[in-house]
């Protein structure tokens, strides 16, 4: 079978490319560039698709680099494609951001490409990464230290923004794609710094491969065949753990909660992927996030020594485990300081650094049975959507205030015959302690601690059958609990 034919039952196993699909071929000059785009035109006429060639010049080589761009644009002019030559200075852009060469060039040539691709309604952006390519790939992430995701190499096809990347030379090699230019006499360019040892790959391709195929002459293929292994189970893998993150991590203020519970009950393999997963959602460009902090963020998760602790993941990205809560997020400032002097019970109350509301409501002890509970005892992760308390008006010292805590908080707590620290009652509670200083308290204006919403009620200003006047007060909190606190954000 001849090379297009071999491409062209590849793209339909692979489900590549359908009829009639408008093509963005990333054309750099090379023969395995020039090799590609000959290839789908050969076939566009059958099978109707629309290529667009694309090429794009990073600057690195001066005239080297400009002689590639014009001679791109003329080809696709002989072939009649359309062709969009983008550009821009990425030696200025590496030195602005630290990005390595490679890095750098890459992500400026995507987002070249990703352009090209909205500009004509396309739905796939072909490349011309090839068999050999995988191998050198997969050995230099082998080197770097890689897990299984980082083995299975080069992938085949991958989403981005509606558009797909795909591959359609994966399993051909350089060679063959050498005599294929020959044979149709296909001119192409030859970068000059695929010669230059000062870039890894170019170390692995010129010196450690040649080396390595005295032990093994078929290497290349040994390594595309590895990759493909791990591919088939990755992707299974990665399945088993995507249905684990839908069904366990709640998605919230650009964070992902989970409870430690289930995350123990997976196997070792599970809990890693799913914190690979997680920093992924968190942080695109953290897909190849190294071994290390992976297994930082797993033991942090599982250790019983500390209960409540935080974990600087670099990236502004840090980890909470607080009790059997734990949360990935990035770094949010401590929720500040609040105080409301209640002035009149009449109005709604909006205490915006809890998330929640207060009303009030006051009548005579003798109009009807008094309903209303007095206690408001170990209920904060009960679910509840509202929170009541009653006080006898005549014993609270006016003007009452909603605040935050503060420092040295003492509680004479009902049903105990002494004060409790604040600090120690959402220990007990097992109050997550970033969410601490959201939590309302109501003090009356000898700074009694009246009620803490969810948590406890206090000893003061309980309502008894000589109780002439009653102050009914209800919490609302916004969206509900959703089984965290009362201050649970949106």
């Amino acid at each position: 079978m001849d090379l297009v034919s071999r491409v062209e039952k590849f793209i339909m196993e692979e489900r590549l490319l359908r009829e009639g699909d408008i093509v963005v071929v990333a054309v750099s000059g090379g023969p395995d560039s020039a090799a590609l785009l000959h290839i789908l035109f050969l076939l566009s006429g059958k099978w109707k698709w629309s290529l667009v060639a694309a090429h794009f010049n990073h600057q690195f080589r001066g005239e080297e680099s400009d002689r590639e761009a014009r001679f791109v644009e003329q080809w696709a002019a002989a072939l009649g494609i359309p062709c969009e030559v983008g550009s821009a200075d990425v030696p200025a852009y590496i030195a602005v951001s630290g990005k390595n060469a490679q890095d750098a060039a890459r992500e400026k040539r995507y987002e070249f490409l990703q352009n090209v691709a909205e500009k004509y309604g396309a739905q796939a952006i072909a490349l011309g990464h090839h068999a050999d390519d995988q191998a050198e790939t997969v050995l230099m992430r082998l080197i770097q230290g890689t897990g299984p995701s980082g083995l299975a190499g080069i992938p085949l096809r991958r989403v981005e923004k509606k558009v797909e990347r795909i591959r359609p030379l994966l399993r051909i090699y350089k060679s063959e794609i050498i005599d294929y230019c020959k044979s149709h006499g296909l001119s192409y360019c030859v970068d000059s710094s695929n010669l230059s040892r000062k870039y890894f790959r170019n170390k692995v391709r010129l010196d450690l491969v040649p080396l390595l195929e005295k032990f093994n002459p078929h290497l290349a293929a040994s390594l595309n065949r590895l990759a493909e292994t791990v591919r088939a189970e990755d992707e299974y893998l990665t399945g088993v753990v995507q249905q684990h993150f839908e069904q366990w991590v709640t998605i919230r203020d650009h964070a992902c909660h989970f409870s430690r519970e289930p995350f123990l009950r997976l196997h070792l393999a599970l809990q890693r992927r799913l914190i690979k997963l997680i920093l992924n959602y968190l942080v695109r460009e953290r897909e190849n996030a190294n071994f290390s902090i992976i297994e930082n963020v797993r033991t942090a998760i599982v250790q019983d020594r500390t209960p409540n602790l935080t974990l600087d993941l670099g990236e502004g990205l840090k980890l909470n485990r607080e009790y059997e809560s734990v949360s990935i997020q990035r770094a949010q400032p401590v929720a500040a300081d609040f105080e409301y002097i209640i002035e009149d019970f009449d109005r709604k109350w909006y205490i915006s650094e809890a998330r929640a509301a207060i009303v009030f409501a006051v009548e005579q002890a003798g109009c009807r049975r008094l309903q209303r509970p007095q206690t408001d005892s170990g209920i904060a992760l009960s679910g509840k959507t509202e929170y009541t308390a009653s006080f006898d008006l005549d014993q609270l010292a006016m003007p009452l205030s909603v605040r935050s805590r503060k420092p040295g908080d003492r509680m004479r707590l009902l049903g105990l015959n002494a004060t409790k620290k604040v600090k120690n009652i959402f220990i007990d509670e097992k109050i997550p302690p970033s969410r601490r200083n959201a939590i309302p308290i109501f003090v009356d204006a000898e700074e009694r601690i009246l009620w803490i919403p969810g948590v406890r009620r206090s000893a003061y200003a309980l309502v008894t059958e000589h109780t002439r006047n009653v102050l009914h007060a209800k919490v609302i909190v916004e969206n509900g609990l959703a089984g965290d606190n009362l201050h649970t954000s949106k």
